[in-house]
């Protein structure tokens, strides 16, 4: 096992070029399996998500090549519809295989997905979409049968906007002859995306980005290449990091329309940002000011994803923080590990309140998900001494070689094995 090896107080400048999206890539590699004919992605980011979610095609028969920063997938060869556990465990995005696999093969065995332990993310609204479509469903031993001879286009209201459900049920009907519509769907940018890739390939899909989305079904999908967009919890990622650390930091290859939650709630409090094009630059002097009440919500709210990054910043502000966890239950497991470093949070149910301190101290933490384990790492960028972070696997699901990037910027960071 892998373990970081952080040490505090320098900081950062430089550029860095933000890798397509983990949450666009996933959903665009599983409607994949729609299509016959080959297909190349670009600016591939090779997370531990993304990789597993290769492995999950793969072992359904796709031929998958990777170069220069591309994937090329040939689904031809695709002769499965069932995804074993020891796969879907590793990955939660997993759950966006039923939608494909019942669009092309009207049947699907699919183990229940794995991933972070942030909280209830039940499949519910996924399998309750599925059935108004007229799929028959069995959930029995851990899996989930499903048998689509009957499916049919149909009208459908998400009780919560979902954005693995919009997503799903999305690729469930593009190839269903008929209209679909997906009301209350989910408005992330990554879904978009979604509908940007498929409608290149041949898919017939409007009004991603509203509350309705509308998809009429086509007969065949056809290959091509696209490039998904940058990450922008990973550009929010940085952009904290040089708030929390002071410097002057340039990131290239994101859309700054997507980040304008974040942006509004760090410009002028805790960092300056300017914007040009699909580059934002982010200045600091690393004496940030208090973010008064940060709540989460569903896009274009502030992202859940970015609430362990923001909690980490707030440790080190001037004043005291008032964050809301308004999307998971169970998004405060890194509290715990910030106090080991000195911080001093309060948590009563969903709310966190932060005081800040004028010193983070290096101790050794461990992450237990994905976007805490990036606060820890944030939190040792600006802590007296050494940090040792362990947990780093759930790291690398959502962040391509993330101490080498903050290398190149000036951090004092490396991974190291125990």
């Amino acid at each position: 096992m892998s373990k970081l090896l952080i040490r505090g107080g320098h900081k950062l400048c430089g550029e860095i070029n933000i890798t397509a999206a983990k949450n666009s890539y996933l959903p665009i590699l599983a409607s994949c399996v729609l299509c016959e004919d080959e297909i190349v992605l670009h600016n591939y980011p090779c997370y531990l998500d993304t990789k597993n979610m290769c492995e999950i095609l793969s072992s359904l028969g796709a031929k998958i090549k990777e170069t220069d920063h591309s994937l090329t997938i040939d689904p031809a060869s695709i002769n499965s519809f069932s995804i074993e556990s020891a796969l879907a465990g590793q990955v939660r995005s997993s759950i966006f295989m039923l939608g494909p696999l019942l669009g092309r093969f009207k049947k699907a065995k699919v183990a229940y997905p794995g991933g972070c332990e942030i909280g209830a993310r039940p499949i519910d609204i996924h399998l309750s979409g599925f059935r108004k479509l007229g799929v028959d469903i069995e959930e029995r031993h851990g899996y989930i049968y499903c048998d689509a001879k009957n499916i049919h286009p149909a009208t459908l209201l998400l009780e919560f906007p979902s954005v693995g459900a919009t997503e799903s049920l999305m690729m469930a009907s593009v190839l269903l002859k008929g209209e679909t519509k997906i009301y209350n769907a989910a408005r992330e940018p990554e879904i978009v995306d979604l509908q940007k890739f498929l409608n290149s390939l041949g898919a017939n899909i409007r009004g991603a980005g509203s509350g309705e989305i509308v998809i009429e079904g086509v007969e065949k999908l056809s290959g091509g290449e696209f490039t998904p967009i940058g990450d922008r919890i990973v550009a929010g990622t940085f952009m904290i990091a040089t708030a929390m650390c002071g410097g002057n930091v340039l990131l290239k290859g994101v859309k700054p329309e997507h980040l304008q939650a974040i942006i509004d709630k760090l410009d002028k409090t805790a960092c300056t940002i300017t914007i040009k094009n699909d580059k934002i630059k982010v200045q600091s002097d690393g004496h940030p000011l208090s973010l008064g009440k940060i709540e989460t919500a569903v896009y274009p709210g502030l992202p859940t994803d970015l609430q362990a990054q923001l909690m980490a910043l707030s440790c080190v502000c001037d004043g005291s923080t008032m964050i809301v966890e308004n999307v998971f239950e169970s998004r405060f497991k890194h509290v715990p590990e910030l106090i080991k470093m000195g911080a001093s949070v309060h948590i009563k149910d969903r709310v966190a309140l932060v005081k800040g301190v004028k010193h983070l101290y290096g101790a050794p933490v461990t992450g237990m998900e994905l976007r805490g384990t990036a606060s820890l790492v944030l939190a040792g960028l600006v802590a007296e001494g050494y940090t040792t972070v362990e947990g780093i696997k759930h790291l690398d699901r959502g962040y391509n070689n993330f101490e080498n990037d903050l290398q190149s910027l000036g951090g004092d960071i490396k991974r190291i094995d125990d």
